[in-house]
């Protein structure tokens, strides 16, 4: 389907690629990795077409589509969020364009964009991209709001939207965990576990390429190495080849050195001149071997640690919050014990970032106390942060700033770690991207940390060598830790305990990622989508008539049998119903498939009688796929009311 032959590309006097060659077939699920530099972004522009090689050639199968969603930044206009994920091809964005031009239906020009609305399947398109909008957590009251009226990461979902609705043959994805909620990745992933197209993806997040890849394609020495599996496979197969790359180098030096010696030794004696000269010959001939590239950057330095504080690191109490109409919290009580490190989890808009504020002490509170504990120094970390840092001054001579009693050395090597090497830690802080700006920062709380750290999202400009070294300095970090992450590797490796927020409350997890996962019921990480009563509304409080009547042990072992029988029959209709919706999906995407093929087969069928079967089956196909679709949409509203009793 598409392929890359011997590519060399260069830039700026650096070579990215030399002589790579890559196949990617109909089907293949590939996660493109290799430290940031390395060239990943720039294959995408090759294949994408925005960049031509220096040597060697791209190509892509005539009648292919490739469908891309980059890093930051999609672009938005007037269209809605709905208009947006119905966008799929270059007629129908200019028969939306059209209809919102003219929107009068005695125009031509909209009864001409209504023709090619629904020439190119636009009503059914309209049903599919709203179940994709549903799945990445769109309210159906978003569906029609301008799309530019939404924030940076709105807006990338309802491009990721768009790309699953058009399903390409070829779905190029560019960082595309980075503005999904760990609830919505889960569904995310379990619906690029039944995409039909092939798939090229770069991502930092190890857990997330696990799930949906089975190949993985490592830029490496300028070449493009193939393995087979995921992530965790890559690891080990790469390790078996770096020993024997390494042995093989290692052969080669030692032959080059025995060649040189000799010729070193003979090549002035007359009666070891020839062979001295075959030596030489031979020595030429040698295709040399690169030097074994280090290992990933792992932080060897100690950091330093934070002072003791008191056992009660923060309280919470009967705290209220509010951004103008809208009300995140009411009667919040939360106390923080010393020592905790626990990840906040929950749907986009929980307040998830919010309690990190309360707790920062960076929200004026509409009501309630928050209360420090004894000798407590609160270190917050998210993108804002940067905007401390001294803009005149080197990466180098910033990170010193404050690092009291740290070597030169060591913090050169701490930012080695978070991607400043070599001259880049000479560079002026001024010139810094966003992203770097914010490693600069991180490597800046680390190296003199507070006793309670709080980060939103600090892995998001990371590769995965510098989430490995974030893990490794905050692994033996001393003090209380809250975070907001959606990298389920990093989670999994600092958390200790799990906070659930959603609609405003709180439930707490004494355990680690994995105990909540199995007692929450929530989204797996592994894809698939598990019944979850936090998927659909907060739990209820049980209200306890104050005259009710106590009850003896054989009528409370009663009352606790049939609450009990209550739960599991509830528990059982809500994950019967969501199998169900689960199947339907997949039918849903099957109809679709065959719609478009009989549509495509009768663009060049002749209209004759030979056709009639044809038209026959797609009229029956698309009232058929109507009823699934509003069947679907029976079966949502059905998971929105089904009750669990609470325990």
């Amino acid at each position: 389907m598409l392929t890359i032959s011997q590519v060399t590309k260069s830039f700026g006097g650096r070579t990215l690629f030399a002589d790579a060659s890559l196949q990617i077939n109909p089907g293949d699920r590939i996660g493109l990795i290799g430290p940031n530099g390395a060239g990943k972004s720039t294959l995408f522009s090759l294949v994408l077409g925005d960049n031509s090689p220096d040597e060697g050639t791209v190509n892509l199968q005539r009648g292919r589509t490739v469908g891309f969603l980059p890093q930051e930044s999609a672009p938005s206009g007037e269209e809605t969020v709905l208009q947006l994920a119905t966008s799929t091809s270059a007629a129908m964005t200019e028969a939306y364009a059209t209809l919102r031009a003219f929107p009068s239906e005695d125009s031509a020009e909209h009864h001409e964009a209504i023709a090619t609305f629904v020439e190119h399947d636009g009503y059914n398109l309209e049903a599919k991209a709203k179940r994709i909008l549903a799945g990445l957590a769109f309210r159906e009251t978003d569906f029609h709001v301008p799309a530019r009226t939404m924030s940076g990461g709105w807006i990338m979902r309802a491009h990721l939207a768009r790309l699953l609705v058009m399903e390409p043959d070829l779905l190029m994805l560019d960082e595309p965990t980075n503005h999904l909620d760990l609830e919505t990745l889960g569904w995310f992933q379990s619906h690029l576990a039944a995409y039909s197209g092939a798939l090229l993806v770069i991502s930092h997040d190890r857990a997330f390429l696990n799930t949906i890849c089975d190949c993985m394609v490592e830029i490496a020495r300028q070449h493009l190495h193939r393995y087979r599996g995921n992530y965790d496979d890559y690891l080990i197969e790469k390790k078996a080849r770096d020993e024997q790359y390494l042995a093989a180098y290692k052969n080669q030096q030692r032959e080059i050195e025995h060649l040189q010696d000799f010729i070193n030794r003979f090549r002035a004696k007359a009666s070891k001149a020839a062979q001295a000269q075959e030596r030489i010959k031979q020595l030429a001939r040698i295709k040399r071997l690169p030097p074994p590239e280090n290992a990933e950057a792992t932080v060897k330095f100690r950091f330093p640690q934070p002072p003791r504080g008191g056992q009660r690191t923060m309280v919470l109490e009967h705290v209220r919050q509010a951004y103008g109409e809208h009300l995140v919290y009411e009667d919040l009580n939360l106390t923080i014990e010393r020592g905790q490190r626990t990840v906040l989890v929950g749907p986009n808009g929980a307040g998830k970032s919010t309690l990190l504020k309360i707790l920062a002490g960076l929200l004026p509170l509409a009501a309630g106390t928050r209360t420090e504990g004894h000798n407590v120094n609160v270190g917050y970390f998210a993108q804002h942060r940067t905007d401390t840092l001294d803009i005149r001054r080197t990466v180098l001579d910033e990170a010193m700033d404050g690092a009291s009693g740290v070597s030169e050395q060591s913090v050169r090597t701490v930012l080695g770690s978070f991607l400043f090497r070599g001259d880049d830690v000479f560079k002026n802080v001024g010139i810094l991207s966003g992203g770097e700006k914010s490693r600069l920062a991180l490597v800046k709380l680390l190296l003199q940390p507070p006793n309670l750290l709080l980060l939103d999202e600090p892995t998001t400009h990371l590769d995965m060598a510098s989430i490995n070294a974030l893990v490794g300095a905050l692994a033996p970090y001393e003090g209380t830790l809250i975070f907001v992450s959606h990298d389920v590797h990093f989670i999994r490796s600092l958390a200790t305990t799990v906070l659930h927020i959603n609609a405003g409350r709180l439930t707490p997890y004494a355990g680690d990622y994995d105990y909540y996962l199995e007692k929450s019921g929530a989204t797996t990480a592994r894809g698939g989508l598990v019944a979850s009563l936090h998927n659909h509304r907060p739990a209820e409080k049980a209200v306890v008539p104050a005259d009710k009547p106590k009850l003896g042990l054989k009528e409370l072992k009663q009352q606790r049998r049939a609450e009990s029988e209550a739960r599991k029959a509830a528990a059982a209709v809500l994950r019967q119903t969501e199998t169900n919706q689960h199947k339907l999906e997949h039918r849903i995407i099957t109809l679709e498939a065959r719609q478009r093929e009989l549509a495509t087969i009768l663009e060049t069928a002749a209209n004759d009688a030979s056709a009639f079967p044809l038209h026959r089956e797609l009229a029956d196909l698309t009232e058929e796929l109507e009823l699934a679709n509003e069947e679907w949409n029976n079966l949502s509203a059905q998971v929105g009311t089904v009750s669990v009793p609470a325990r």
